[in-house]
């Protein structure tokens, strides 16, 4: 499918880097550039892109605060250079956060996310057509099955890292795997479908495995796979019962 984007950042240079970026890359259609994120907001409710390249700081309408704007038929990827909002970007659902310079390998990489998810989006309901199906957590292989790209795949519980929710579609994280699996599932039904006692959800948007976190901060974030994840109020109690449970020391 062709992915119509739109770019917004306040600096002429960063738009035209990204401009050169869209036009070598198959199936995006570049609909509009703007350096003016409120002269932008009109034009992407008129044309609904698919696709927005978005950055984060700038004057009188910053880029997060445009982004709880959008329509859910409009998708992120942030363009920034501060790496302080990658946490931030998540709370909207962004597909991928490009840190400046950005270089067009990870642009790349970045698109790819985004044609998953489009590519997803058209395939038939989960209540038509089922996206996974569950084997009995007593089975001695412990594994799940996912719909993704029209196929059941069988993954193992011992390989998942977490779980990224964004509305209709979750992405499971694997050990040794920088693709995540995408698929048509709520986070409720994930959090429903994985055994409480190897999976825990921390954040509205986020069920870790337990066994695979390598450390929790002081400020409550866990450092898990190449991700920092932060535990949030509506779910720290039960993560702190947790970490008693398991604390040995003073």
């Amino acid at each position: 499918m062709t992915i119509s984007c739109m770019i917004v950042d306040d600096e002429p240079l960063a738009v035209k880097l990204l401009e050169s970026f869209v036009a070598k890359t198959p199936d995006l259609e570049l609909i509009g550039s703007f350096t003016d994120s409120v002269e932008a907001i009109n034009a992407i409710k008129e044309q609904q892109p698919n696709l927005l390249f978005l950055d984060i700081q700038m004057p009188d309408l910053n880029g997060m605060e445009l982004a709880h704007m959008l329509s859910v038929s409009t998708k992120v990827i942030f363009t920034t250079a501060f790496k302080e909002y990658a946490y931030e970007s998540y709370e909207v659902s962004a597909l991928d956060f490009l840190l400046k310079p950005i270089r067009y390998n990870k642009f790349i990489a970045a698109v790819e996310k985004a044609r998953d998810w489009f590519s997803h989006r058209e395939q038939v309901p989960a209540s038509d057509n089922p996206s996974s199906v569950s084997i009995p957590c007593g089975s001695s292989d412990q594994t799940i099955f996912l719909k993704v790209d029209g196929e059941y795949r069988q993954v193992a519980l011992s390989k998942i890292l977490y779980v990224c929710g964004m509305k209709d579609y979750v992405m499971f994280y694997l050990e040794d795997s920088q693709k995540p699996l995408i698929t048509h599932l709520t986070m409720k039904s994930v959090e429903d479908m994985l055994p409480a006692e190897q999976f825990m959800r921390v954040h509205r948007s986020y069920i870790i495995a337990l066994n695979k976190i390598r450390s929790v901060d002081r400020n409550d974030c866990i450092y898990i796979g190449n991700e920092i994840i932060r535990v949030t109020d509506a779910f720290k109690e039960n993560f702190d019962q947790y970490l008693k449970s398991k604390f040995f020391g003073q």
